[in-house]
């Protein structure tokens, strides 16, 4: 097994040392879902959701979250982001709201934080939205989907 990064040897946690890294452009792409009733799409779409403006207010919570990762999450680097796209579409079979982001940087670190992170508050900002016309929804399915840059090269769970 390989030694983890952020312990040093007497087993406390420690900001990884990324200033020897060449700089690379970075793309990670993630994906997760909300589950709810269908009766729950039905008012999103009929727009009359107590809390208004569901799935637009989401979409900006995640591009928000993504911005404010290293905040959030110990030992993640803060980046400049260059790009982050949070989608929000409809799913009828499952049902509920299918999430999807992609964020990109120039940078000497990956950005799957920033693009989990971005999903993760989408969905709950779904969910606290929600709330108060269904109680039974869920979160699921939470992965980064793709990566490129850096000395690993890219990845794509396709």
């Amino acid at each position: 097994m390989s030694k983890l990064t952020h312990v040093d040897d007497s087993g406390r946690a420690k900001m990884v040392d990324v200033s020897g890294k060449e700089e690379t452009v970075r793309t990670a792409r993630a994906r997760g879902c909300l589950k709810c009733k269908a009766e729950t799409l039905e008012q999103v779409r009929a727009g009359t959701a107590p809390k208004g403006s569901v799935v637009r207010t989401a979409e900006l919570a995640g591009i928000m979250a993504a911005k404010r990762t290293a905040e959030l999450i110990p030992l993640c680097h803060p980046l400049p982001l260059w790009k982050v796209d949070v989608h929000i579409d409809v799913d009828e079979e499952l049902p509920g709201f299918r999430v999807d982001a992609e964020v990109r940087t120039k940078a000497v670190t990956g950005v799957e934080m920033e693009a989990l992170t971005a999903v993760s508050i989408a969905c709950l900002t779904l969910f606290d939205m929600l709330k108060a016309i269904d109680r039974t929804m869920s979160i699921d399915g939470l992965e980064v989907t793709a990566k490129s840059g850096g000395k690993s090269g890219s990845w794509d769970r396709e």
